[in-house]
């Protein structure tokens, strides 16, 4: 979970992420947690800037070979 996703937004002030949308977050990934344990894998979930908890993953790890991800789409004004 990366902190800035809950702070107002640069242009009007609204939150992100307001108390619904978290509460569905939390547990979609809970429920997600869950599942995954049922098939014997499990989730990682960290809080923090991803570009500092990806770096301290991979440094744990150690052996990672390859990282995925996407970018947020942002709105250009």
């Amino acid at each position: 979970f990366d902190p800035r996703h809950y702070l107002g937004t640069h242009c009007y002030g609204f939150p992100k992420t307001g108390p619904h949308r978290l509460r569905f977050l939390l547990e979609s990934v809970k429920d997600l947690r869950e599942t995954l344990k049922k098939r014997g894998s499990t989730l990682v979930v960290r809080k923090g800037k991803p570009e500092d908890v990806v770096h301290d993953l991979i440094t744990q790890l150690g052996s990672v070979s390859a990282v995925a991800f996407h970018e947020e789409v942002r709105e250009i004004l």
